[in-house]
This record gives C-alpha cells, sequence and structure tokens, in this order.
C-alpha cells in the first residue's frame, strides 16, 4: 500500500475488532522531541534526502510500532509496521515526514530486531541513532567535562552520552571488547572486532576520570577506591535487544584502565547446528552428548568461543526431561530451564565448592565453566562416576593436551579413561567478505606452511563498503574433535605418550591445521588466519604432504 498525498483515513483498512494498538489520540511526532523537526520537508520537497537520513523518533516508533526499514537503499521510503498496530499513525507519520512512503506489515520479532539495528539504547535512542564511528564520536567527546572527578561537576550528561555512543556504536558493529585505556598523552579507545583491536577514538587525558568514574557509576563499582581492580556488570538494552556488559577496571601509571565485555545474550539460545561444526563433528558431538555419564571437554584459550559452544550444547539437552546445573564464573548468558550458580571466592563459593553443592541438587546434566585445578578435577570424575554427564572447559592448545592437562592435575589414568567422552578444541578465525575477496595464486611462503598444492587457489582480504574496508565480515570455527575410543582408552590407561595418542585420532579425522586449510581452499578464510591459529600444527601438516 502506498499512502500518497490527499490520500485519508478512510482508504485505510480498520484493525479487526480485538486487534492493534490501544494507543488513543495519536500525539504529534513533534512534541515527542525536543530537538527541532529531524526531517523538513515542506510538500514537493524531500524526495531528494538520502534514505538514511530519514528517522521516527525512538519512542514514538517503539510505542506504535512503526520504522522506517533501511534494509533496501534502493528502494522507495518504506514504513515497517508492527503486526496489530493501529493504522491511524500513519496519517501522523505522513504529515512529519511529508512524503508519500510504501507500508509492509512485520510480525512482532522481526519487527523488534530491525528497530534494534536502526535505534541505539532505550531512553537514549534521540541522542544515539547518529553515532557512528570516528567524527561522531569525536564530537561526543568534544562536549566532555574536564573535571578531575565525576563529582566535582553536576552536570555528568556529556559523560552518559559519550558512554552510550561508544557502547551502542560497539554493539552495532559487533565489538565484543571495548579497551578504556589512560596514558599521559591521552584517553585512547580500542574496540576488539572479529578478533582485532583497532583504535577508534582518542581524547585529551583530563577526561580520563570522567569517564572511568562514570563507568563505576553505572556498574555500580566503588568510585572511590582506585587503588584495587575492580568487577562488576551491567545490563543494558539495544531497541528490544538485551545486552550484559561485563566491567573490569585495572590500576595503571597513568589512571584506571577499564575493559568492558559485550555478551549479546541472544547468543545463549544459538544451536548446535549453527556453530558451523562439519558433519562429521557435528554428529561425533551429539553422539557424546547422548551419553548418560562422562565429561565432555570442551578446549582452546580465551575469547575462541568455548562457553557458546557448552551453550548450544545445554540447548540441546535442555528438554525439560533433565535437571541441569552450572557453576560458572561468571554467569555469562541466562538460560530458562538451566539453575545457573555464581562462582563467589570471598564466600568460599569456589568451582570445587559449588560442583560439591550442586551434586546434591539430583542434577542429571552439570556444566563447570572451567577445571582449573585438581580439586575440581577430581569432584567432575567423580559426578561423571555417579552417573552424571559432566561438560566443561580447560586451557590446551588442542584436544590431546586437554588429556595431558588432566593428568598433571593428578586425575588418575584409570578414572580419566573410563569417565571421558569426548574432547573438541576449537578457534575463531577471521571469515572473508563475500562481497569483495579475491582468488590469487597460493604464494610460496604459503604452500609449504599449509601444505597445500602449488597451483592451490587461495583468496585475500580487498576491503569494501560491506565490511568496512576491512576485508571480513564476522567469524567461523576451526575445530578437531577427538572421541575417546577403546583404543585411545587403552592409551591413557597405560600414560601412553601424547603423540601415540594424536596419531591414532587423527588418522581419520582432520585436525586444527587442517580443518584450518579446508577453510583457505573455500574461500571463507585467508591463510595468514589459518596460520594464526594452527601454527604449532603447521609442521604436522608438512610433513604428512611431504610423505
Amino acid at each position: 500500500m502506498i499512502i500518497r498525498e490527499g490520500h485519508e483515513l478512510g482508504a485505510l483498512s480498520p484493525s479487526p475488532s480485538g486487534e492493534g494498538l490501544e494507543v488513543g489520540p495519536i500525539p504529534a511526532i513533534a512534541a515527542l522531541v525536543a530537538s527541532p523537526h529531524p526531517n523538513p520537508s515542506p510538500e514537493g520537497e524531500g524526495l531528494d534526502v538520502a534514505l538514511p537520513q530519514i528517522t521516527i523518533p525512538y519512542a514514538f516508533a517503539r510505542k506504535f510500532g512503526v520504522v522506517v526499514d533501511h534494509t533496501d537503499p534502493d528502494s522507495p521510503l518504506t514504513i515497517a509496521m508492527r503486526a496489530g498496530a493501529d493504522p491511524k499513525v500513519l496519517l501522523e507519520l505522513r504529515r512529519y515526514l511529508g512524503r508519500p512512503f510504501a507500508i509492509g506489515t512485520v510480525e512482532a520479532p522481526a519487527f523488534d530486531r530491525l528497530l534494534s539495528n536502526v535505534y541505539a539504547m532505550d531512553g537514549q535512542a534521540n541522542a544515539l541513532a547518529a553515532v557512528g564511528m570516528g567524527d561522531e564520536l569525536d564530537l561526543l567527546a568534544g562536549d566532555m567535562p574536564t573535571a578531575e572527578d565525576l563529582l566535582d561537576t553536576a552536570d555528568d550528561a556529556p559523560a552518559i552520552r559519550l558512554i552510550n555512543g561508544i557502547i551502542a556504536d560497539a554493539a552495532r558493529n559487533g565489538v565484543s571488547d571495548i579497551h578504556i585505556e589512560p596514558y599521559e598523552t591521552g584517553l585512547v579507545v580500542r574496540m576488539r572486532i572479529d578478533g582485532v583491536l583497532r583504535e577508534t577514538l582518542r581524547m585529551p587525558p583530563n577526561v580520563a576520570p570522567v569517564v572511568v568514574s562514570r563507568i563505576k557509576v553505572m556498574a555500580r563499582l566503588d568510585i572511590a577506591e582506585r587503588r584495587v581492580p575492580q568487577d562488576g556488570r551491567m545490563g543494558l538494552t539495544l531497541g528490544g535487544k538485551l545486552l550484559d556488559v561485563r566491567v573490569s577496571t585495572l590500576p595503571s601509571r597513568a589512571g584506571e584502565r577499564v575493559v568492558l565485555r559485550i555478551l549479546d545474550k541472544e547468543n545463549a539460545g544459538i544451536d548446535l547446528e549453527a556453530l558451523g561444526l562439519p558433519p562429521a563433528l557435528f554428529a561425533l558431538l551429539n553422539e557424546a552428548l547422548s551419553e548418560p555419564n562422562g565429561i565432555i571437554l570442551v578446549t582452546g584459550p580465551t575469547g575462541s568461543g568455548k562457553t557458546t559452544s557448552l551453550y548450544a550444547a545445554l540447548r540441546l539437552l535442555n528438554d525439560g526431561s533433565r535437571n541441569i546445573l552450572t557453576v560458572e564464573d561468571p554467569v555469562e548468558y541466562a538460560v530458562d530451564g538451566v539453575g545457573q550458580t555464581q562462582v563467589n571466592p570471598k564466600v568460599g563459593l569456589t568451582f570445587a565448592a559449588g560442583l560439591r553443592a550442586i551434586l546434591r541438587q539430583d542434577p542429571d546434566v552439570v556444566m563447570v565453566g572451567e577445571i582449573r585445578d585438581r580439586e575440581t578435577a577430581e569432584i567432575a570424575v567423580q559426578a561423571s562416576l555417579t552417573g552424571h554427564l559432566v561438560l566443561s572447559t580447560v586451557h590446551t592448545n588442542d584436544a590431546i593436551g586437554a588429556i595431558t592437562r588432566m593428568r598433571d592435575m593428578k586425575v588418575e589414568s584409570f578414572l580419566l579413561a573410563s569417565t571421558l567422552r569426548a574432547v573438541i578444541a576449537q578457534r575463531l578465525v577471521r571469515r572473508l567478505c563475500p562481497t569483495c575477496r579475491k582468488a590469487v595464486p597460493a604464494s610460496d611462503t604459503v604452500v609449504p606452511l599449509l601444505g597445500i598444492a602449488p597451483d592451490a587457489v587461495v583468496y585475500v582480504a580487498q576491503g569494501c563498503d560491506d565490511c568496512n574496508q576491512t576485508g571480513y565480515k564476522g567469524r567461523i570455527g576451526v575445530f578437531e574433535a577427538v572421541r575417546i575410543d577403546d583404543t585411545i582408552r587403552r592409551l591413557i590407561n597405560t600414560d601412553g605418550a601424547e603423540s601415540d595418542i594424536t596419531a591414532h585420532a587423527f588418522a581419520k579425522s582432520p585436525n586444527l591445521a587442517q580443518s584450518a586449510r579446508e577453510l583457505v581452499l573455500s574461500g571463507q578464510t585467508t591463510a595468514e588466519e589459518a596460520v594464526r591459529v594452527s601454527r604449532r600444527d603447521t609442521t604436522e601438516v608438512v610433513e604428512v604432504a611431504a610423505a
């Protein structure tokens, strides 16, 4: 349907009885914003206005279920209307925009996602809708006061706008961590996008105390304590999207460093299929999860997606017929139907103490955030021996290294052999932008590093508007998995060498280096990314290729 000049309300189909929004009189949009009309457009004008500049105030859009749809910049101006919204609001929109537009009905979940993409955080949407990388954040930083402490100024609005703008910008761009770093020469803001840190903002050094103090207030930390590290968290929303932001402060020579980790709560609902596991590895993990008892370990460095994989496994098991309990540090995602316990060493609630306590809660499945000491490892083994399925993580370089790590924590070999079911190692590599990637012949350096044919074709990053000139768009997992069979069980029981276990485990299945090589040859990532995550294993690949 197109609303054109002179169109009357009678041309619109009224909402069916009992449906739609009970809105009463539709208020003028201009009354909902303090600033002047953001889209001045006299009749007959406005058709040359760039589509991304046309917005509706956030409070109005969320309340009445309408939003400007920018998903297709080549299409005419389109208003997305939430299913069931009152069509009377279109008259006010027509008056406000001063130009014709098309209408599309969108179901509630899709509308909420669209609203989240178009606008920034609740309550700050008007101020943040235009915030982006670079110059826009610089403008917000220019309004910052120079007081030595937040309490020295009666107006902390500039600090609030700046911090909200930084977090909103980070959430929209898929940032996992925000680093706020004070130096003698300035305050630097860096963001980790697809695993790589990039500087996005630099401010004068005298604004550092104001920014840090405001963040500590938002995270309910002690703003007067600057000598010891502090940890906290704050819950935010981006449109209708829930975000959990973990805050960590650390005293440094030039002031307090702050790291904000952004946890998108929608990741807690990710399916196991969405992890990108190859079919053979997915079948292996599914088979291990169907075991009534035993230990399944996920290993990898910090930031490799171990927690996301564990939550995906829990989602598969969370069918209502099992009692699933976790002990985590911290609880990163809230999952309905799963009992989650936060580690608190200050009161004696360690991983070992929490695991010991939840075993008295009649669990079927137990998830331990990390096995990091002998006591936790022993309790996990005992839990698996008494009929529980235990999921956990360890920090090792590869899957076989997890077996050695458990031995180092003094777990008896015969107990480890009888309880371990599967070990998965994973990494994350940056995914090449499909729009601008370029196929090139493999160089003489890449061929021996990856063990590929000299005439192989690989892909390199270029950079375009779709990927913000980085050449990469998102990340993809690299996996290796070991299913504990009778041969590996016997090798563990007899304290066999790690090399012997490795040779048997990967005789017919790919290791990390081989999995990364397949991603390179299929054009999903670059050779540099593959070597970065599997450097230790590339020698083995080259030796195999040479043989």
